[in-house]
């Protein structure tokens, strides 16, 4: 499998599980704020400690995404060196992955 190929199957995953924390942080805050009539002491200690836990959550999110753009970012350039200095090795892949590709389409 072609570093591209691997690259794009394993970069839907992450792309879907960084939109669902998203989802999840601004539903966490929609929540807040809707709650922030809620009188009581307990409710504004909770409160506060739930917006650090996001404010948290967010910094840690934005790092993770900063990682997975960077390692992408590698991962192109390993695969553009790889391909230049070989290319009659990644026309044969390609071709054996096509081939494959084929056979498979064909049966169905």
């Amino acid at each position: 499998m072609s570093t591209n190929s691997m690259h794009s199957s394993l970069s839907a995953p992450k792309d879907k599980l960084m939109n669902d924390l998203r989802m999840v942080v601004t539903d966490a805050e929609s929540l807040l704020q809707a709650t922030a009539s809620q009188a009581g002491e307990g409710a504004a200690a909770a409160r506060a400690r739930i917006q650090k836990s996001l404010q948290t959550v967010k910094e840690n999110l934005a790092d993770a995404e900063e990682a997975v753009i960077a390692r992408t970012k590698e991962a192109a350039k390993a695969t553009d060196e790889y391909v230049h200095e070989n290319p009659w090795k990644a026309v044969g892949i390609t071709a054996a992955l096509g081939l494959i590709v084929g056979m498979l389409i064909a049966r169905r």
